[in-house]
């Protein structure tokens, strides 16, 4: 299957906007400052690409379904995600310090190579399972029917939330006020939603 810049970059942009002041983000800061950072970027990446395997794979499933219910059930996924981003940016930045705490306690152990790795994976792969990220490729390869491009968008999206976790972390942190991410984040999500809906109900738009 060839790749589709411009549905690579439809799941890029939101991805990003998504996971940038999610847990996600925090856990990987957190493990930075546990093991090295490219270990940490590693292991952290790795779990993202089987994690986007599965939501892909799911939405590819999903897609073979009546193109209009397929169309709905994406457009629910996107407004559900918008709302979710609204109602806790408020309370981002309070919970900032919260969540480094619950993933300085969940990570213990040091190591290095491999067995850092290892962990920096099973940390980021169960913290993942069934996040809203997760839920939202799969709703982006249902949509679209292209499993190969949303997984390229997406993968790239969390390979680069969690380098900035790895690289600038705190630096970041004090430049940007998740709160502000995620109300963009609601944003980018109630667009698609809208977009998704009108297509659902037959509307010819200039994308």
């Amino acid at each position: 299957m060839s790749l589709d810049l411009g549905v690579a970059l439809t799941a890029f942009v939101p991805l990003l906007l998504l996971e940038l002041p999610d847990k996600t983000f925090i856990a990987t800061l957190v493990l930075s400052t546990r093991y090295r950072p490219l270990t940490a970027w590693i292991g952290v990446g790795l779990a993202f690409g089987v994690q986007c395997v599965v939501a892909v794979t799911a939405g590819g499933v999903l897609s073979r379904l009546p193109t209009t219910p397929v169309a709905v059930a994406a457009a629910l996924l996107f407004a559900a995600g918008a709302v979710l981003l609204w109602r806790g940016a408020a309370a981002a930045d309070a919970e900032e310090a919260h969540t480094e705490e619950e993933f300085a306690r969940r990570i213990t152990g040091g190591g290095s190579g491999l067995r850092a790795v290892g962990a920096c994976f099973l940390v980021i792969f169960i913290a993942e399972w069934g996040d809203l990220s997760q839920l939202f490729t799969a709703g982006l390869a249902a949509h679209y029917a292209d499993p190969v491009s949303v997984f390229v968008g997406s993968w790239l999206a969390l390979l680069a939330v969690s380098g900035l976790a790895a690289l600038l972390g705190k630096a970041l942190l004090l430049k940007v006020r998740l709160s502000t991410i995620r109300r963009v984040g609601a944003g980018v999500c109630l667009v698609l939603a809208v977009v998704t809906a009108l297509q659902a109900v037959g509307a010819e738009l200039p994308l």
